[in-house]
């Protein structure tokens, strides 16, 4: 984990307008469960939800990027209300740069939550870097931020309640 105070980050907490979300490993524990048919199934879980709803409702946009185009993320964020959201992405920094033109915000104002080697590119260009608890270390060292949760287990709410709290 980058090294920075307390301060610094309550000081960088402050300054988010969106919070931008992997799924993968992130809003889920990464499992995927297969049916006899071969349709892919994922565990989303409801406290992050309610986190994002709440988040949103202080006034943070938040925006999903992932690697993967599944109907199931794109029924989920739709259920939250999380208008942006980009599936099948194969670069996450340049979605999310025309991303924050169009909401006239810059990359400093970005809290960005992945967990995989897909997403180091994002989390250095970001002004707060966040992984979960159980990300790989080339995420968990660029970091300013690690949940005490792992991913899919309340991780993303831990990070919506320290945005609230710094919005107040």
């Amino acid at each position: 984990m980058t090294d920075i105070s307390t301060s610094e980050l309550r000081s960088r907490l402050s300054q988010v307008k969106l919070l931008a979300l992997d799924v993968d490993g992130v809003l889920t524990d990464g499992g995927l469960f297969y049916t006899e048919t071969g349709q892919v199934l994922r565990k989303f879980n409801i406290k992050d939800g309610q986190g994002i709803k709440l988040l949103k409702q202080a006034g943070v946009e938040v925006a999903i990027i992932t690697a993967k185009s599944a109907l199931s993320t794109l029924n989920r964020a739709q259920d939250l209300g999380i208008t942006h959201t980009f599936l099948g992405v194969k670069d996450k920094l340049s979605q999310l740069k025309t991303l924050c033109q169009k909401l006239d915000i810059s990359l400093s104002q970005v809290a960005y939550v992945g967990d995989d080697i897909n997403d180091l590119e994002v989390l250095q260009a970001v002004g707060c870097p966040m992984t979960v608890a159980d990300a790989m270390s080339a995420n968990r060292s660029i970091a300013i931020y690690i949940t005490k949760l792992p991913g899919g287990q309340g991780a993303v709410r831990e990070i919506c309640e320290m945005l609230i709290a710094s919005c107040q």
